[in-house]
């Protein structure tokens, strides 16, 4: 595994005004951790929140970078069984590509699939259920995040020069320039046993008196992880969303996954090649 110079959380979303939503993270490493350097959403970054356009800065940012962790909240593969057998993961992209803007269609028709062959509406990829992730990654919930993630910010990265996204780029590591991974927030706060509920408030407001106190427990297991002046735990504090907070989340597991993961058996797994894995 390269040394990271800089590590990146990034929370998704497939919005229309997607850039509003999306959060970016920065942490620099120190000599016993991280220090959050920069939080802003991806709107602030790059100047619209229009999601074509916003997601095109994002890609443009991670193939700017150098010596870089990036973990995404969003699935880069779909289950397996969607697929006939042996299906490589490049195929998934063929998939995506065939419905233009049509994301609900799309996982209309992962749902049909489902329902054709195993007779029922969902099926998660053996790494979300193995993370406890809460949603499968064709969910009416999640289908925006999985399709426009995958499509326009995945897809156009996996072949570019100097670019790992594991876990399907192992043989590329050692010439990695940036490395790419999944990082789901919700996945993380349950492995360090952390409220992995009642922290966001999308409608806005000021925050319940539940929702504050579960956000004061979460900063207080993330200032054991990384360092964060004043001003930026109030941005995870007022953002109403959640969306701060979880981008920060998302780059502190993905460096603790990815410098503990036993990437040997990662690489090797016969499902992860495959539909992917989640580094929390």
């Amino acid at each position: 595994m390269p040394e990271f110079a800089a590590v990146y959380g990034v929370d998704f979303s497939g919005a229309k005004r997607a850039g509003d939503t999306i959060w970016v993270a920065e942490l620099v490493p120190t000599k016993s951790s991280h220090r959050l350097v920069s939080l802003r959403s991806l709107t602030a970054i790059c100047g619209t929140a229009e999601r074509a356009d916003a997601l095109a800065h994002l890609v443009g940012m991670v193939r700017e970078s150098e010596d870089a962790l990036w973990g995404f909240d969003f699935p880069f593969g779909l289950p397996l069984e969607l697929f006939p057998d042996g299906t490589p993961w490049h195929d998934h992209f063929t998939f995506l590509g065939a419905w233009g803007e049509e994301a609900y269609a799309c996982g209309l028709e992962c749902v049909r699939r489902a329902v054709e062959r195993f007779q029922r509406k969902h099926l998660r990829r053996a790494t979300d259920g193995e993370a406890k992730a809460p949603f499968d990654a064709f969910h009416y919930r999640m289908i925006y995040q999985t399709f426009y993630g995958m499509r326009d910010v995945i897809g156009p990265l996996r072949q570019t020069r100097g670019t790992a996204i594991l876990p399907f780029h192992y043989p590329k590591l050692r010439r990695a320039k940036r490395v790419l991974v999944e990082c789901c927030p919700g996945s993380v706060l349950k492995r360090v046993g952390a409220p992995h509920q009642n922290y966001k408030q999308p409608k806005g407001g000021p925050l319940t008196r539940k929702r504050r106190l579960t956000r004061h427990t979460i900063l207080g297991w993330l200032a054991g992880e990384v360092r964060f002046d004043d001003r930026f735990r109030r941005v995870m504090m007022r953002n109403p969303g959640g969306d701060a907070m979880d981008a920060v989340i998302a780059a502190v597991g993905a460096a603790r996954a990815v410098g503990a993961a036993d990437h040997r058996a990662i690489a090797r797994h016969p499902r992860y090649r495959l539909e992917g894995h989640l580094y929390v």
